[in-house]
């Protein structure tokens, strides 16, 4: 069932197959916008959550019904079908993947987000999720994220130029889809400033480990009373100028590679004499040398 634009072309099957959703929802801006950068690639299967899931992240809530409505999405006057899906936005992938596609897709790319994605706290982001939850798959992928005002992460305005977004998502989905992916790098991770143009550098990041945004108590009276967290930017660049924080809010696009394995990569036996050491307990209040 892959989607075809208004030029009512029948399906390539030597096209490679590109599976595309968001956490912002099916009626986002940025995710037509993403199917305008991507036609051009391959035929494309759109499966998006029918309503705002942003900060869903990588989760599969048992109260999504899972119900799939076509739909049709559009962007400058190019226009696709589509399908909403009551799902997270990990959930939309599973059903495009293992109900929808009528093959199995060669990439998935997820976004284009209103707000960047950036620092520890992508795990939490529905757009890294969906993501993530494609590479499980074993299938490369994308989470593309645009810079916008607060105002904007989640009332998907249209008045955005997504002009520069179009651009780099197409530039690394034909990276992507043209190469194999490195054992370790499951997604690439696209987060693209403000003010960026086609001509704006990119460069290879690693994720700002201090938390960029920091959540901020609700205003109420009692605790049964409705309040929901807020949350402000924490923008110090200067703690990693190598970071996805510091790359794009000093104008450049920032391309974080990711992957599943999220084991430590300490030492074992660093970490082994560590937990065995004198200094620590057993877990029933005695050290390990401790004799019987």
């Amino acid at each position: 069932m892959s989607q075809h634009n208004t030029q009512e072309s029948k399906p390539n099957m030597t096209r490679p197959l590109i599976l595309l959703t968001n956490d912002d929802g099916i009626d986002s801006a940025g995710l037509a916008a993403m199917a305008a950068a991507l036609d051009p690639l391959g035929d494309l299967l759109i499966a998006a959550p029918s309503l705002q899931q942003s900060g869903m992240g990588r989760s599969f809530p048992n109260s999504n019904d899972g119900r799939i409505f076509e739909r049709r999405i559009s962007f400058n006057g190019q226009s696709w079908d589509a399908y909403a899906v009551n799902a997270s936005p990990a959930q939309a992938v599973q059903h495009g993947i293992v109900e929808l596609a009528d093959r199995q897709p060669s990439l998935v790319a997820s976004g284009i987000n209103y707000g960047e994605n950036v620092g520890v706290g992508v795990t939490g982001s529905g757009t890294v999720g969906a993501a993530l939850e494609a590479a499980g798959f074993g299938i490369p992928a994308l989470a593309i994220s645009l810079e916008v005002d607060p105002s904007m992460h989640i009332n998907n305005d249209p008045s955005v130029d997504f002009s520069a977004a179009i651009h780099f998502t197409r530039f690394f989905a034909q990276k992507w889809l043209a190469v194999k992916c490195p054992p370790d790098v499951d997604v690439l991770k696209i987060d693209i400033p403000k003010h960026a143009t086609p001509d704006t550098p990119w460069q290879l990041a690693r994720l700002e480990r201090a938390r960029c945004f920091v959540p901020t108590p609700p205003l109420r009276r009692a605790l049964g009373d409705e309040g929901r967290l807020g949350y402000i930017y924490d923008r110090r660049i200067g703690l990693d100028k190598e970071s996805d924080a510091a790359v794009v809010w000093s104008g450049r696009v920032a391309v974080t590679p990711l992957q599943l394995d999220i084991t430590s990569r300490v030492e074992a036996q660093v970490l082994h004499t560590l937990l065995n050491g004198d200094h620590c307990d057993n877990g029933n209040g005695h050290h390990a040398d401790d004799a019987e």
